[in-house]
């Protein structure tokens, strides 16, 4: 029989009490699954932002804590989702309670469920089902919801390393092998647009923005 998702290895909440630059790029190659209907669904992180809790004036924390943002305030391994243009986008908390720093999940490489995400998103090609963080939160159904869950503890949504994950074959997910990471200003911004704090696996065709941008 299959081994449940539920039994996983999650990130450990120490993982995330670190710098949000460093956590974004170890994030890179682990492995995000959100349990809809008792079906997991998700796959390999391969986009990330790092958003700082000091001197950066595109962090939401920047002008302090609001109701609104008030789970990026929370502890490490905490979710922070927030409202764009009618979709959402996910954040991982990360350092300690009251900093204010997070790592946005910009892309995944889809790998469980995807059925369920092409229905969700009303497309076929896998290219845009979750190379973006909206088109994302909108493949794995998150939404506000879900903001301020535990990672670490969340019963239908989690962040995992990859050696334990199961393909839908009940063959395991080989973990990449020699993933190259590529740093670059974030995309999407207009404010700290040339602070190297998006991370993402070169040559991955899931990566969001331009294909030139990130071969």
């Amino acid at each position: 029989m299959k081994k449940l998702p539920t039994q996983r290895k999650r990130l450990l909440r120490s993982f995330y009490q670190r710098p949000a630059d460093e956590v974004a790029r170890d994030l890179l190659g682990m492995v995000l699954l959100r349990r809809i209907d008792q079906t997991w669904i998700g796959g390999s992180i391969v986009e990330t932002e790092a958003y700082l809790a000091m001197n950066d004036p595109s962090s939401h924390s920047y002008r302090g804590k609001t109701k609104s943002n008030a789970s990026m305030f929370g502890p490490a391994g905490t979710l922070y989702v927030y409202p764009i243009h009618g979709k959402f986008c996910m954040n991982a908390v990360t350092e300690r309670k009251g900093v204010g720093s997070a790592v946005l999940i910009r892309a995944i490489e889809p790998v469980w469920g995807i059925s369920q995400m092409q229905s969700k998103r009303g497309y076929e090609d896998l290219r845009r089902l979750t190379r973006g963080p909206a088109m994302l939160c909108q493949a794995l159904s998150v939404d506000r919801q879900l903001d301020s869950i535990d990672l670490t503890r969340y019963p239908a949504l989690t962040i995992c390393e990859p050696d334990d994950a199961e393909l839908d074959d009940g063959q395991l997910a080989q973990q990449f092998p020699s993933i190259e990471i590529a740093v670059s200003p974030r995309i999407g911004i207009s404010r700290a647009v040339d602070e190297p704090l998006r991370f993402f696996v070169r040559g991955n065709c899931y990566v969001s923005g331009r294909k030139k941008d990130h071969l």
